[in-house]
């Protein structure tokens, strides 16, 4: 904040209900009426954030994302390959933004979220979504008590710091909805009780893209509330031969220790948000997010015929944070655009609607995607 020095002067003639006036293009006075004396009081206004000791900055993230390496070793136990999968998996954990995994089965996307959940001391819990499954088995119900004469509260799975919702579009809609308020709001509500979850929560939810039959797709309203939307491919040659030698190891699987405390993925989180963006990288988020609502702005009118729908204001907040996270984990303490870049794929490839000419030529919400990156000016 910038506090502008008192100035002195005449009372104003409204009586002091006036609240600001500005006296020139770059400062501002605030306007009140002193009982004492008759002066322009200061107020204070927003002004850019300057940047911080960035060597400083960087020094403190060296030393307290030490854990990351440990996180990745303990998950290269299980997980061969899938670097991107892992990489992403740790964005959301340090953002604080849920996961949505989408892949063919088979490509290890449950275990390498069992193995993260294993890695980290904290409760866990997993939901097998299926047609016939009703929202109290995933928020809990009230029980009545015929000893006691009252209902109790019991809580379902939900109550935990990490949840695998496997195959979340197994679900009808009412269960899918009944995730909301928790990724959203953190809280459950049962009956007339509200219960805060603990902290670090994180929904880490995977979905079968090739099944059609017995299959509910997500409504925009939720898939939206997951930061990212990460595509798992198949793994190279070479990987699925180390795969194929581990799970015919005599001795058995590896076994995944807790080397990380949840206080310090709180603590990290923290950290995370006090890493330095300019705000040149701050526009160039704004510009992308903006292209995708109006492309005819951004040179791009051909695709104005192909969007249905751009990014919302939750893709902005989802793009910075994970920009955030994945220098953190390059150990960084700063955003370049580079770090935007490599995550937006994730961040915006659920947030775009595509229409049904684009469907008809065969354009994805990637395609899209891929053309704004390519026009929109890098700082």
């Amino acid at each position: 904040m910038e506090v502008v020095p008192a100035r002195a002067g005449k009372p104003p003639a409204c009586g002091g209900k006036t609240r600001a006036k500005s006296f020139s293009k770059n400062r501002k006075w605030g306007m009140s009426c002193c009982p004492a004396r008759y002066f322009w009081c200061p107020m204070e206004f927003p002004t850019a954030s300057t940047a911080p000791d960035i060597r400083a900055l960087n020094e403190r993230i060296h030393a307290q994302s030490a854990f990351i390496e440990l996180l990745m070793m303990e998950l290269n136990k299980a997980v061969v390959g899938q670097r991107m999968m892992t990489e992403r998996l740790l964005i959301g954990l340090l953002a604080g933004g849920h996961v949505l995994l989408e892949g063919v089965p088979g490509l290890a996307k449950t275990l390498a979220i069992k193995s993260l959940a294993s890695a980290i001391a904290a409760k866990f819990s997993r939901i097998q979504f299926t047609p016939d499954l009703l929202p109290a088995d995933v928020l809990g119900t009230m029980i009545y008590n015929p000893q006691a004469h009252e209902f109790s509260v019991r809580k379902g799975p939900i109550f935990a710091n990490f949840i695998l919702a496997d195959e979340i579009n197994r679900a009808p809609a009412k269960v899918q909805s009944a995730l909301l308020e928790a990724m959203q709001e953190r809280q459950v509500t049962i009956g007339d009780h509200t219960y805060k979850l603990d902290e670090p929560f994180l929904v880490l939810a995977t979905q079968n893209p090739i099944e059609q039959e017995g299959t509910y797709e997500l409504p925009e309203a939720q898939i939206d509330r997951f930061m990212l939307k990460v595509v798992i491919t198949y793994p190279e040659k070479e990987e699925e031969r180390l795969i194929i030698r581990q799970n015919l190891n005599p001795a058995g699987a590896a076994t995944i220790n807790a080397v990380v405390d949840p206080r310090e993925i709180v603590a990290a989180r923290k950290l995370v948000r006090e890493v330095y963006m300019d705000e040149k990288i701050e526009q160039y988020i704004l510009d992308i997010v903006f292209a995708t609502r109006f492309p005819e702005a951004a040179k791009l009118p051909k695709l104005k015929a192909l969007i249905s729908y751009g990014g919302s204001p939750r893709a902005s907040i989802s793009l910075a944070l994970a920009a955030k996270a994945y220098a953190f984990i390059q150990r960084r303490g700063y955003v370049i655009p580079e770090d935007v870049r490599a995550i937006c794929g994730d961040v915006m490839r659920h947030r775009i609607g595509v229409t049904y000419e684009a469907e008809a030529e065969n354009i994805t919400s990637e395609d899209v995607l891929r053309q704004i990156l390519n026009v929109v000016e890098v700082p």
